[in-house]
């Protein structure tokens, strides 16, 4: 799996951070992990590999596709 780096908001490499699988298409989200219980206990359908993380709207905005 080839990961490119899309781009981040973050200064002097921290996250987060989106990356594009080359051979997917697919979308790698790299972030804070999600850790209030409230918010945990609010979500649905969470597999047993799963996990959560909080990215803010800017960075999808600005670097997320298009297509």
């Amino acid at each position: 799996m080839t990961l490119r780096f899309i781009g981040t908001t973050s200064e002097h490499g921290n996250c987060p951070t989106l990356y594009e699988v080359e051979e997917t298409g697919d979308i790698v989200v790299q972030g804070d992990r999600l850790t209030d219980p409230e918010h945990l206990a609010q979500l649905r359908d969470v597999g047993a590999g799963e996990t959560f993380v909080v990215i803010p709207r800017e960075l999808l905005t600005r670097f997320a596709p298009k297509e």
